[in-house]
């Protein structure tokens, strides 16, 4: 379910967003900085700081995770079902070292969340719609000139 053009995407997009839910139903979305797919059927995000997600992961594993890269303005929500896995756990060895890798010397992952894929469908931006003729390279240069940046030379 994961194919090259999902992973294209998590390699360029900054942050995933987690949606849980607590005991209530209450939504709640929280910013996730470190994830990185796992396989054809899995990603895995990184638990800095979130205790508000662990705790509602730990009443209800379904979740919805989306990223999109902004300058391509594209990306994918993905449904699942997660799996907390503590260092504790012997697998941490394998999910948590491949996040820690991510994470580099400033932050501890705490937990590795494997998000096991149950559905995944793709983001566009509505002006892809509205615009069909626009390229993804016409999309980035509005995307630039929108949050006043310009792309990072080539050389």
């Amino acid at each position: 379910m994961i194919n090259d053009a999902v992973r294209e995407d998590i390699r360029h997009s900054v942050l995933c967003w987690l949606a849980t839910v607590d005991e209530n139903g209450q939504p709640n979305v929280s910013p996730k900085e470190l994830f990185t797919d796992h396989g054809e059927d899995a990603i895995l995000i990184a638990d800095i700081a979130s205790p508000v997600s662990v705790r509602n992961l730990a009443r209800n594993p379904l979740v919805c995770v989306s990223f999109v890269d902004v300058f391509r303005q594209r990306g994918f929500k993905i449904a699942g079902r997660t799996r907390l896995i503590a260092p504790v756990d012997p697998d941490f060895a394998v999910y948590g070292a491949r996040l820690q890798e991510l994470a580099g010397p400033d932050f501890q992952v705490r937990h590795a969340i494997h998000v096991a894929v149950t559905r995944i469908s793709r983001i566009w931006a509505p002006s892809y719609a509205l615009f069909p003729d626009r390229t993804v390279e016409d999309q980035q240069a509005r995307a630039h000139a929108a949050y006043g940046v310009r792309p990072a030379s080539s050389a």
